[in-house]
């Protein structure tokens, strides 16, 4: 069986969204393991007596008032649940559009 080139084509973008779908998954995966890492030290600025901590800035440790520190990680965190919500939004579209092409690659290829 002989693919046309509407054929070739399909395959081709199918195969780029899977690559795009790849890289998401990826990238949201790692952000989500930066959001336990940031909660567990979060956790451990909540436990502290101290009120100073060291927070590693670079190569350098710097030493800041806990709270800071604590806000500062709230802020970080937050940012990173946006950011794996945005990669979520982009995952569906992504997932929409293969199943729209595999629909389209089925109807073709019979």
């Amino acid at each position: 069986m002989e693919m046309t080139e509407e054929t070739k084509e399909l395959l081709a973008q199918f195969q780029a969204y899977q690559q795009q779908l790849q890289s998401i998954l990826i990238q949201k995966e790692s952000i989500k393991i930066q959001i336990l890492e940031t909660e567990k030290a979060l956790e451990e600025l909540n436990e502290t007596k101290e009120k100073n901590a060291y927070k590693i800035s670079g190569q350098i440790m710097v030493l800041k008032p806990v709270e800071e520190l604590k806000k500062e990680l709230n802020e970080k965190k937050e940012d990173l649940e946006v950011k794996v919500k945005a990669l979520e939004k982009s995952e569906e579209k992504i997932k929409d559009k293969l199943r729209e092409l595999q629909n389209k690659l089925k109807d073709v290829l019979k």
